[in-house]
């Protein structure tokens, strides 16, 4: 499954995908917005969908 397809994805499975490259592939959110060409507010929205905001200092995103 590709992040590109983020728009249909389920946000609970967009997290993990998300999260696991920031984790092993990416320094920050801006990295990975850059490679994949996306805008921070499709991104972010979705995510917020199920209660999940980014944390820099994590480099994440985590639960409210």
């Amino acid at each position: 499954m590709e992040i590109k397809n983020m728009k249909s994805m389920d946000p609970n499975l967009l997290l993990s995908i998300v999260n696991m490259k920031l984790r092993d592939e990416f320094e920050s959110l801006d990295d990975l917005l850059r490679y994949y060409n996306l805008k921070e507010s499709d991104l972010t929205d979705k995510i917020k969908e199920i209660g999940y905001h980014y944390c820099e200092e994590t480099n994440q995103f985590i639960g409210c």
